[in-house]
């Protein structure tokens, strides 16, 4: 018996059909689109433009810390000190902005450093050292929240400056007032995607995902790079600080104790994996509306909030288990 083998002119490559169905990014927009369809039945309130202009302001400050974690995620890493950062990165742009000690810029200049230093030193420790990402991050967790509590005196900061809240303004889009700080998230996704998607860096973060010693042996230079990736994050939890005192127009120091495991959420029900070198920025958009989706719609048919907790820790475990199979199929 002689094995017979298909003629090369009978191969044909995956159709665009095909290829869409495959995308690591579909899964969750049918998802989002399903919790849209069954909100919009459930609720006549759901399905209005002004309801959609809500979700995106409540998704914009953990969608922002999303963009930096997809970042290291992608990576195989994952950052248990984001929220605590933006915090953090919070308190000193109100704190020096509302004491007049500098002008208003350069409080929020500040603000951002902060929080690009944390990410450059969590890079450092995770890269040189080197540690584990979990154990850097846990430990820069429990820094970052003790020095918001030391340095705001567990005081909220008020009386702001109008610079400082100025993204939380909104203006008309036909009947529909958006806020400022809602477009800044949108730009930072297309910012990113387009980054991660279009560039070498971008592709050299995936081959960083996938192997870093592979990656290392192809002339990237991986400890420079992880490095980056990590300030990098660092700077978007300090726009996400920003954006979160221009939606509350405070400065709370209890700001954020969460947000750290909702920027994880989104970014696992976008589809990216927890294993590194596999996911997107898009998806991560896309797990945020779902997360944003979910708790919006559960609250305007009156579920309570423990049972919007329940349902996302359960979405979040389905996620994983999804880009388990996924893996074991793909080997």
């Amino acid at each position: 018996m002689t094995a017979t083998t298909t003629p090369y002119s009978e191969l044909k490559a995956p159709t665009a059909a095909r290829r869409l169905l495959t995308a690591p990014t579909t899964g969750p927009l049918a998802a989002l689109l399903l919790a849209c369809a069954f909100f919009s039945f459930s609720s006549d309130q759901f399905l209005t433009g002004g309801n959609f202009s809500l979700i995106v302001q409540q998704v914009m400050v953990v969608g922002t810390l999303a963009i930096g974690q997809t970042l290291i995620i992608l990576t195989a890493g994952i950052d248990l000190s984001c929220g605590a950062v933006m915090a953090f990165g919070s308190i000193v742009i109100a704190k020096t902005a509302a004491e007049g000690s500098v002008p208003p810029l350069v409080a929020i200049a500040l603000g951002l450093a902060v929080c690009g230093g944390f990410g450059l030193l969590n890079g450092f420790l995770v890269q040189k050292i080197p540690l584990p990402p979990f154990i850097v991050t846990l430990g820069m967790l429990n820094v970052a929240f003790a020095l918001t509590h030391i340095y705001s005196a567990e005081q909220t900061v008020t009386s702001l400056p109008g610079p400082l809240t100025a993204l939380g303004e909104t203006f008309p889009m036909g009947h529909t007032d958006i806020t400022y700080g809602s477009l800044v998230t949108i730009a930072l996704f297309l910012l990113l995607a387009y980054a991660l998607s279009s560039t070498g860096w971008g592709r050299h973060v995936y081959a960083l995902g996938n192997s870093a010693e592979a990656a290392r042996l192809n002339g990237i230079r991986t400890s420079r790079l992880t490095i980056g990736i990590y300030t990098v994050a660092g700077l978007l939890y300090g726009v996400a600080a920003l954006l979160l005192i221009s939606r509350t127009g405070v400065g709370d120091p209890q700001a954020g104790q969460t947000d750290n495991l909702d920027s994880i959420t989104a970014v696992v029900l976008g589809g990216t994996s927890l294993f590194g070198g596999r996911g997107s920025v898009l998806g991560t958009f896309i797990g945020v509306l779902i997360v944003g989706v979910f708790r919006n719609g559960l609250q305007l048919m009156g579920v309570a909030s423990i049972y919007q907790t329940l349902i996302t820790g359960v979405l979040v475990i389905l996620a994983v288990t999804v880009d388990q199979i996924s893996r074991k199929k793909a080997r």
